[in-house]
């Protein structure tokens, strides 16, 4: 008898940003399978009777291959479990969701996908960021800076050329380096940009530059995000009137509006 594969998006780390079903899900679940990036606080959620794994990848430390990944999935759910593979962000993007389905699929097990709120997302609504603007971006675009195979080439021109947005996971730290190949492309070099590291978490911290000092941004703690765009410039906006947000915290009276019953023709009417 066939268990089922849940993989569940633990989105950017804050459990009050898990959604609803991803909640009930674990709060089922008789194996997860988890990322090291999962936290404390969500992995807190799960219930006592449930076996929890860290299977996790990081730079530089040991980890969990993916086939033996893959194995363990198929595995339990041969024994009738309802396992969830728990991954940070959504497990489409950039978290080898495809290749579980593939051994799933192969493997004739059923599974749900649970979506999660990407860093791309978190990380902009952090910085106050909208990551589209009718009169800056029609378009975003999600890329990585690390790439499977280490010869294959990120094709900055043609992300450049579209106008839209960048948000760039894992983008290292070679940051020189990446500033360099933005301009080659055609980007210019005062393009607003910011890093976002932790998104989300008490550890959150945001770094807003341009492209042209890129190169000399602070590394700091992983994992971090990398938005480029007009519509990054945006935020310094919104930072200056951030002192209207504390008029009624402050004690003043919020200005009172006039009643309007209906809009004709673009104008208000009605009313006292």
């Amino acid at each position: 008898m066939n268990g089922k594969v849940f993989l569940v998006g633990a989105g950017p780390g804050d459990p009050d940003l898990l959604t609803v079903k991803a909640l009930k899900v674990l709060q089922a679940a008789d194996v997860v399978l988890h990322d090291d990036l999962v936290g404390t606080d969500i992995l807190a959620l799960l219930p006592k009777t449930a076996q929890a794994r860290n299977v996790g990848k990081r730079c530089g430390r040991s980890s969990t291959p993916q086939h033996e990944i893959n194995s363990l999935l198929v595995a339990f759910a041969s024994f009738g479990l309802t396992v969830v593979r728990l991954k940070g962000g959504d497990p489409s993007i950039f978290g080898r969701g495809g290749e579980e389905m593939d051994a799933l699929r192969k493997a004739g097990v059923p599974f749900e996908i649970v979506p999660g709120i990407t860093s791309a997302l978190a990380s902009a609504a952090a910085a106050k960021i909208s990551l589209t603007h009718r009169d800056k971006a029609s378009a975003v675009i999600f890329l990585t800076g690390h790439q499977a195979n280490a010869e294959e080439q990120i094709e900055w021109q043609a992300y450049v050329s579209s106008g839209a947005t960048l948000a760039i996971y894992m983008p290292g730290f070679n940051y020189r380096q990446t500033a360099n190949q933005l301009v080659s492309a055609g980007l210019k070099s005062e393009t607003p940009c910011a890093i976002i590291s932790r998104a989300s978490s008490q550890e959150q911290q945001i770094h807003r530059t341009t492209v042209a000092d890129l190169a000399r941004a602070p590394r700091l703690a992983a994992p971090t995000l990398l938005l480029v765009g007009e519509v990054v410039g945006t935020a310094e906006f919104a930072a200056n009137t951030e002192e209207f947000e504390g008029w009624e915290r402050n004690g003043a009276a919020l200005p009172q509006l006039p009643a309007y019953e209906s809009v004709v023709d673009g104008q208000f009417v009605g009313g006292d």
